[in-house]
């Protein structure tokens, strides 16, 4: 009795294996999904491989892979840091002024790339031929000019042309200093009451969003349109300066004062931020006015008749009818121009900027010799910066597209 049950029981797996593999031969899908799986189980068994290997290695040549070398003493300084840190600060906090470094030149390259850019799309399509050629002439200049070529040319000319603190060029009735060191500013001081401003700024921001939704759907209904914007605008500004006022003014400036060859205090917006910022944006700029073409040309032409039959002045019309639908055509190559933009800021380098390459992926790495660690730190950063803006501009698609009711 036992001798048949093994026996049957050998002959229904052996059965179970053959219809297996009969589905694998001649089932599409199955065959499909088997193979994605093989495909990324033996991908990840090369990249352990190669990771083991490069552990081995480390280790027999007295390195190993280890991290503990983010708490020793960096010992070089950074000329722009936004939190306190000198040449005593541990490596760890030489990162994180450099990831803020980055971050500072990829934030403000995208809105400066984006408003240029949009102007430059729109003036690309005007009528007027001047103004035309111009814009096409810088942009065909542009996308074919290497972007260092462009991040070397600006810092040049900036570093260049502006005089030395001693001489330094004055606007805004002697708050700014333009020098081939540094652009200086007053810098802000806040005082304790400030915290009451800031809390009308998050409330005034809560409301806007609240009132926008309510008004859309009031118009919706009956088709009442409230001034969204002006409303919204007296919240999230005027809101904060009343409090500002009431809360007795707490702010403060501090004064760049020029002593000995350069100047002391107030704020300080380095050349090779300036330099590295402008010509990132400028760069960019001109591949989203392109975007921003073809999306304004996606559009029929009959849309426009349309407005203009109703008597929708042009500019209302770019404004209202136009520009929204031509965003669901823009969107996804704009992500790709924001990336570009986060991913060419690492060459920094050539100007001496201190970014996260130039600090942990430079400095540190070649006073520690912790190549694969260093490399492995700017990787994941520039992945997790990238995969953000990413998430982010797919995000703002969905909300932009169009939604069939």
């Amino acid at each position: 009795m036992n001798t048949s049950t093994t026996s049957s029981n050998a002959s229904s797996s052996s059965g179970a294996s053959g219809s297996f593999f009969y589905r694998l031969i001649y089932d599409k899908e199955l065959r499909s999904v088997f193979i994605q799986v093989l495909t990324i189980a033996l991908l990840f068994a090369f990249l352990a491989y190669i990771g083991h290997n490069a552990v081995v290695n480390l280790e027999t040549i007295g390195k190993g892979y280890s991290f503990d070398f983010l708490w020793d003493a960096s010992n070089y300084d950074i000329n722009q840091t936004l939190i306190e840190y000198d040449s005593r600060s541990p490596h760890w906090r030489a990162a994180i002024v450099g990831i803020f470094n980055t971050l500072m030149v990829a934030v403000s390259g995208i809105i400066i790339a984006t408003v240029v850019g949009f102007i430059l799309g729109v003036l690309r399509l005007s009528p007027n031929w001047l103004i035309n050629r111009v814009v096409y002439v810088y942009i065909e200049y542009v996308r074919n000019v290497p972007v260092l070529l462009h991040i070397l040319m600006v810092h040049g000319v900036i570093v260049n042309t502006l005089p030395v603190p001693r001489n330094a060029m004055m606007a805004f009735d002697g708050t700014l200093f333009l020098t081939n060191r540094g652009f200086y500013t007053p810098k802000p001081l806040f005082e304790p009451g400030m915290w009451a401003v800031l809390i009308a700024f998050v409330i005034g921001i809560a409301f806007t969003i609240w009132f926008r939704k309510y008004a859309k759907k009031v118009q919706d209904a009956t088709g009442k349109i409230y001034p969204v914007f002006m409303i919204g605008l007296g919240a999230v500004v005027g809101l904060p300066i009343i409090v500002f006022l009431l809360a007795g003014v707490p702010l403060s400036w501090n004064y760049p004062e020029l002593q000995g060859f350069n100047f002391k205090g107030g704020l300080v917006l380095r050349p090779e931020y300036v330099a590295l910022t402008l010509a990132l944006a400028l760069y960019t700029a001109a591949f989203i006015a392109e975007i921003v073409r073809a999306g304004i040309q996606a559009i029929s032409h009959g849309q426009t008749e349309a407005a203009h039959a109703l008597g929708i002045k042009p500019n209302r019309t770019m404004q209202l009818v136009i520009i929204p639908q031509a965003l669901r055509v823009i969107i996804p190559p704009l992500s790709s121009q924001y990336l570009n933009l986060t991913k060419n800021s690492s060459l920094a380098i050539a100007i001496g900027y201190m970014d996260i390459v130039a600090t942990i992926g430079g400095i540190s790495l070649n006073q520690t010799g912790r190549e694969m660690e260093c490399m492995t730190i700017v990787l994941l950063l520039y992945l997790f910066f990238s995969l953000l803006i990413s998430a982010f501009m797919n995000w703002y698609n969905k909300r932009m597209k169009l939604v069939e009711r």
